[in-house]
């Protein structure tokens, strides 16, 4: 079952998500599920990434696309990052359309509970550090253009309130 992704300017998108205290069934379905709403019916996948808060569930849950592959993630956190930025072209699907260039770490240490139950810690770097970035600041209501120097981020955020308080 597909899952609906919450479009800007829902709550659930600024609030910051629960811990999983209980890792079983009820959780290990949440990723399924959100693995499935980003290839709805077996087409391609449209993102590089989802946080459960973009479906409208406020835990500490992500899915992130590594070697081709989605693989989902419980109570993930950064535990170190490199003080060297990159820029990238981000998107994000919560904000459809909506397309910046964002500074993220070269590299983070991550650890997290993976799709089978067990406590992993590993390193993503490049284009993976920043998916990863994105989608844990997403489980701490940290949205993508929050990311962009002060005068961008006032800039986009006007943009985004006229287009949201015009529908």
């Amino acid at each position: 079952m597909s899952l609906e992704i919450k479009k800007y300017p829902d709550p659930v998108l600024r609030k910051k998500a629960e811990l999983i205290k209980q890792v079983g069934p009820a959780i290990f379905e949440l990723i399924r599920q959100m693995k499935e709403t980003l290839t709805p019916e077996g087409n391609e996948i449209r993102g590089v990434g989802l946080a459960a808060p973009q479906v409208g569930i406020s835990q500490r849950a992500i899915v992130v696309l590594i070697n081709k592959r989605l693989r989902g993630f419980i109570n993930p956190t950064i535990t170190r990052e490199s003080r060297e930025k990159v820029k990238k072209v981000e998107g994000c699907l919560s904000f459809p359309g909506l397309w910046l260039e964002i500074k993220r770490p070269k590299w983070v240490e991550i650890k997290a509970i993976d799709e089978e139950g067990r406590e992993i810690a590993f390193k993503a770097e490049g284009f993976p550090a920043g998916v990863f970035r994105h989608e844990i600041d997403h489980l701490n209501g940290v949205l993508f253009f929050e990311r962009l120097p002060l005068w961008q981020k006032l800039k986009i955020k006007r943009k985004l309130n006229s287009q949201y308080a015009a529908t």
